[in-house]
């Protein structure tokens, strides 16, 4: 049994795998063909962090599988009133064939996977966010070919999202290269040294950007910060993805966000409306990627 807790979780021949199936899945879906392989399973989805695209591929995903899917928060579940995770895990990966979990500290879904009966899909955490990158990729392999040699610019906060491309980056063989405001630099404890060995860091914005085959960046405030807002839009006002620094980029860059996206601060209307732009099409693949995974941690190789 396999967990999908954060990338370093697979190899690179299973992402592999998991791209030559979600290319395969999502032609089934553009051609109305119904295929059921998870006919009778069920997902148990648990929300502590609120979603739109999480909860919407996930849920639409297993149906779209055979499947039929639970949605879970923490003020349905006994788990607001104080009861232990490792118990939380034991009782419902007995009834499911597979959790998603979307929470805060990564501690708390790998507890549950330790305790759980059945695989664990990290839907998010503070500290990662798997699920996005593996779609991301696939984007940017559906429209640029492989991703291996590249530069990936990220601009903005070194969150979660920006860990996740780190690990990408080492897998994949990429160069990273990133851009934060004073405070709020990537965490490398979170990072082994084979992945900084694929990482730069820059104070400029423009020059991380510069030659990269892609731009991507995220919300100045991620869920769980509102209060650092005001604060936030100060130390980031140098950092709007726009059409100026897409500019310098490669003419064939790419522009991605994992949305929800805020026009006019962490990037321009133009940007994200633009030519450059796969957002939509990045949005869409979380669906078909995420139905790959969900069929590969069930079935195994089909």
């Amino acid at each position: 049994m396999k967990h999908f807790l954060q990338l370093r979780d697979f190899t690179r021949d299973e992402f592999e795998y998991l791209f030559d199936r979600t290319k395969h899945i999502k032609a089934l879906f553009k051609s109305y063909t119904i295929y059921h392989p998870l006919r009778d399973r069920m997902l148990a989805m648990v929300f502590e962090k609120q979603s739109t695209r999480t909860r919407v591929s996930f849920e639409a995903g297993i149906h779209q599988l055979g499947g039929s899917s639970i949605n879970l928060t923490t003020g349905e579940t006994q788990l607001g009133r104080g009861e232990p995770i490792e118990d939380v895990a034991r009782v419902i990966s007995r009834m499911v064939d597979l959790v998603m979990i979307r929470t805060y500290d990564q501690s708390i879904i790998e507890r549950f996977a330790e305790y759980s009966r059945v695989p664990v899909i990290n839907g998010l955490t503070n500290q990662y966010h798997p699920c996005q990158i593996l779609a991301d990729v696939f984007t940017f392999i559906e429209h640029r070919g492989d991703i291996s040699g590249r530069t990936v610019a990220w601009i903005g906060d070194g969150n979660n999202m920006c860990n996740t491309w780190l690990q990408a980056a080492a897998i994949f063989g990429f160069s990273l290269h990133v851009a934060s405001p004073e405070g709020y630099a990537l965490d490398n404890r979170l990072a082994s040294s084979r992945e900084l060995a694929c990482l730069s860091v820059f104070d400029d914005p423009m020059a991380a950007v510069r030659g990269a085959d892609l731009v991507t960046t995220d919300v100045w405030t991620s869920m769980g910060y509102e209060a650092e807002k005001e604060e936030r839009q100060k130390d980031f006002a140098d950092y709007q993805v726009d059409a100026d620094m897409m500019a310098v980029a490669r003419p064939e860059a790419l522009f991605m966000h994992c949305l929800p996206a805020h026009r006019g601060e962490e990037v321009s209307e133009e940007v994200l409306e633009g030519p450059q732009s796969v957002v939509w099409d990045e949005a869409e693949n979380r669906l078909h990627a995420q139905k790959a995974l969900m069929e590969y941690l069930v079935l195994g190789r089909v």
